[in-house]
């Protein structure tokens, strides 16, 4: 009769644990989202895991710089049982998150944790390179960005730069060295890519520097 009283007890006590830690975490990130940073830094202080993923597989920190709340950000970024270079299922990590904001403190204090700058497929260039951020560009090939990253289908940060990002760090691109020859998988450059976005005068120096 012990044991079961024992039983039920552990039981109850367990259930009553998830249920807080469930709850616990629906108020972590629906702070996050608004960058409550006062609860965030509470739950934190309570023991509650930084690296904790969303319902969608995505760790905090990287929700929280898509989200662009710089307050938890900074504040996740302080946490010392913080993994700066957490995965998630689309091989995505904080540091292309921030390098797609242009959010350079966080990429700064990223890369001085740790996070991969060069990493096999996408890698955080080609995530700059497909936003304005012409700093951020600088910042990462500064850090030792692999100009010619490619991603699995061959697609370079010029490439994304091109189509998506802006003109100045196309140019920003090719000044450091970046090739307009160089074809993904599907036969496309640089020049192909502009053009897809209607840019017809960058496509036209694209295949200037290509010949």
């Amino acid at each position: 009769m012990r044991n079961y009283f024992k039983i039920v007890v552990y039981l109850f006590a367990l259930t009553c644990f998830s249920s807080a830690s469930a709850d616990d975490k629906v108020s972590f990130f629906r702070a996050l989202g608004i960058d409550n940073v006062s609860t965030v830094n509470s739950l934190l202080a309570a023991g509650f895991d930084p690296n904790t993923l969303d319902e969608k597989g995505q760790a905090a920190l990287y929700v929280a710089l898509r989200e662009e709340a710089p307050k938890v950000v900074k504040a996740l970024l302080a946490h010392p049982g913080l993994k700066a270079d957490y995965t998630n299922a689309a091989g995505e990590t904080p540091l292309m998150m921030a390098a797609m904001r242009g959010n350079i403190e966080a990429a700064v204090d990223l890369i001085d944790k740790g996070a991969a700058i060069n990493r096999p497929g996408w890698t955080p260039l080609h995530y700059a390179a497909s936003s304005p951020h012409t700093a951020m560009v600088r910042l990462l090939l500064g850090k030792g960005a692999a100009i010619e990253a490619a991603s699995p289908n061959k697609t370079t940060p010029l490439m994304m730069a091109s189509r998506y990002g802006s003109e100045e760090v196309a140019g920003l691109l090719l000044a450091s060295g970046a090739s307009a020859r160089a074809r993904n998988d599907q036969a496309l450059g640089a020049a192909d890519f502009a053009r897809l976005a209607g840019r017809e005068a960058l496509a036209r120096r694209l295949d200037e520097a290509a010949r």
